[in-house]
């Protein structure tokens, strides 16, 4: 299969928007709350630090292969998913902060940010089956997607 010559461009530009709007939702949802404006920078740089540090820690373990497997290996792409799941809880679970920037920002942002899975999504009509298709797409208009 070859890769379209768009693909790098349109996950880039997906990855910084992303990442622009959850910046900006979490100043906006902040400032609502009336947080100080000192803790609402320093709040805004810890999680730029923790979102950049997460994708540059993404994509050196995917330039390093570790995601890369051939048909007889495990898949290893549990752990990238995983891990940082698991680093979040404990992260709201035993840190005070965490907790507060949760209490900050509306429930409903806190779902609709994961539109981004979105951009993965694109690809799992292409590489499946046509029953598969099928089934996904009735699944995605039954859940009025």
């Amino acid at each position: 299969m070859t890769i379209p010559t768009y693909l790098f461009y349109f996950i880039a530009a997906g990855t910084v928007a992303v990442l622009i709007t959850i910046l900006y939702g979490l100043n906006r949802a902040l400032a609502d709350a009336h947080w100080p404006a000192a803790d609402r920078t320093r709040t805004l740089s810890l999680a730029a630090l923790i979102l950049l540090g997460w994708l540059a820690i993404a994509i050196t373990l995917s330039g390093l292969g570790t995601y890369h497997v051939t048909s007889g290996d495990r898949p290893t792409i549990q752990y990238g998913i995983l891990l940082p799941i698991l680093i979040g809880a404990l992260m709201i679970w035993g840190w005070e902060p965490a907790k507060r920037v949760l209490h900050a920002v509306p429930q409903q942002w806190l779902v609709g940010v994961h539109v981004f899975r979105a951009l993965g999504a694109i690809f799992l009509p292409r590489k499946t089956s046509w029953t598969t298709r099928r089934n996904w797409f009735l699944a995605m208009s039954a859940l009025g997607h």
